[in-house]
């Protein structure tokens, strides 16, 4: 009677689970902890190469290499405050145009086209990952900008009343005003590293809609759902994280962009956020246009 009491009253504690994991196991879980931790090591090494590189410049700016947007090195007078702007303007011109075209191919790849022709817009959507940036600059700089002019006059005549869809110095209803008031802007710059990064994050995310677990995909369907009410009700939350991670990725490749930006933009050290207007810049065309400058 005493053992049951005691047995009783002995709070419950959780069973120890031990896993006897075979060498391979013990060889793969090393591995992956050593790629790891010298992702993270090279990762670190580069932050301090460039921060030490830096440190010169930043002495003799101080605080102002954030808030100056003037770029007069030889007077002492420069910052990235411009270059700043300029690349996330773009960046989110970039993922406003990217995102619903790779989400559109994304669900119609894996969900509504037919099987024979599922295999060969796959292998487009991939190769078109694999495509130059110089490519898409070039076809930016002397294809777009020319036909992008009515898309931009339009906007700055019946979407004025945005402030960043607002063009300074130009009639838009004046068809004598100069197309170059419309060129190498934000707008343009964006739209390109949007088709540009399309593909990309298309891809990850029809990876992860094909996924979606087949029962839950019949038993609504079973339930009388329609083929679009499946899709917003299994597929669309299974690849949330899908959709975050694809377009986070092609974020990245936004951010970073450099021949494309560089080819279309006419550099200006300006804080715009009105992204119609003539004149851009981005950190990244910014140091491929400086590099030649550089020690």
């Amino acid at each position: 009677m005493s053992t049951l009491a005691l047995e009783l009253d002995s709070p419950d504690e959780p069973r120890a689970i031990t896993v006897n994991r075979n060498a391979g196991d013990r060889r793969f879980r090393g591995v992956a902890r050593g790629s790891g931790t010298t992702v993270l090591i090279v990762v670190t090494l580069v932050g301090l190469f460039l921060s030490l590189r830096a440190f010169e410049a930043l002495r003799v700016a101080g605080f102002g290499f954030i808030t100056t947007a003037a770029w007069e090195p030889n007077s002492g007078n420069f910052g990235v405050a411009a270059v700043l702007t300029g690349t996330i303007m773009i960046a989110l011109v970039a993922l406003v145009v990217s995102l619903p075209l790779a989400l559109g191919t994304a669900l119609y790849i894996s969900e509504y086209a037919p099987r024979g022709l599922k295999k060969a817009l796959r292998s487009v959507v991939d190769l078109a990952a694999a495509v130059p940036s110089i490519v898409y600059g070039l076809w930016g700089a002397y294809f777009l900008k020319e036909y992008i002019d009515g898309l931009a006059r339009w906007l700055a005549t019946y979407m004025n009343w945005i402030p960043f869809l607002r063009v300074e110095g130009a009639d838009p209803r004046d068809p004598l005003t100069s197309p170059t008031f419309y060129q190498s802007s934000t707008f343009i710059a964006g739209v390109v590293v949007g088709l540009m990064v399309t593909p990309i994050a298309s891809s990850v995310m029809r990876e992860v809609f094909t996924a979606a677990p087949a029962g839950e995909r019949e038993a609504a369907l079973a339930l009388g759902s329609t083929r679009w009410g499946m899709i917003r009700t299994v597929v669309l939350p299974y690849g949330r994280g899908g959709i975050i991670g694809g377009t986070m990725l092609g974020l990245g490749r936004a951010l970073g962009e450099t021949i494309a930006i560089y080819l279309i933009i006419n550099p200006v050290f300006d804080i715009k956020f009105r992204i119609l207007e003539n004149g851009s810049n981005s950190v990244a065309a910014h140091i491929a246009l400086r590099y030649t400058e550089s020690t």
